[in-house]
């Protein structure tokens, strides 16, 4: 993929600020250390991925859940998950969780849809699930407002 289009290239950034590169990968490590379904996670970020617009954490995201084994799908369909007829409760209660906090701004983080969630979640998951959103946000502000070209695409447990 061409570089020519972004305004910081991801592996620039890394080295330009490598205490912040250091600080939002280790709140992924403790949401994967959390015992939350990585299936789930990589679901989420796809999902608040295509919802801000980030075409690289998008193809970062689908590559790791083809890597892992995630249904592909789901991840066909995560953009239409409302209607799609195949996400577990939790996941759903999970993706509405996402969507509200991806757009605060606009609908906050209804009662309604909190209630919902802590049907499927104990307290600790609600937090790491709350963790996993506002990171993937965060690294999509980064991505989005630098512009950073989309890593390669990858299908299959192979890779």
């Amino acid at each position: 993929m061409s570089t020519e289009h972004a305004r910081i290239a991801y592996l620039s950034f890394t080295k330009t600020a490598p205490e912040v590169y250091a600080a939002l990968l280790a709140m992924g490590k403790a949401v994967d250390d959390s015992g939350l379904e990585k299936p789930l996670t990589e679901l989420i970020k796809v999902r608040v991925s295509q919802i801000n617009g980030c075409a690289f954490c998008i193809q970062y995201h689908l590559n790791v859940a083809h890597q892992i084994g995630v249904d592909p799908i789901k991840l066909d369909l995560v953009a239409g998950w409302r209607d799609a007829g195949i996400f577990s409760a939790r996941e759903q209660a999970a993706l509405a969780w996402a969507e509200c906090l991806t757009a605060l701004a606009t609908q906050g983080a209804p009662d309604a849809v909190y209630e919902t969630l802590r049907s499927q979640f104990t307290e600790t998951e609600v937090t790491f699930l709350t963790v996993a959103i506002g990171a993937i946000n965060h690294w999509n502000r980064l991505g989005v407002g630098l512009r950073f070209s989309p890593p390669p695409p990858r299908t299959g447990s192979h890779v």
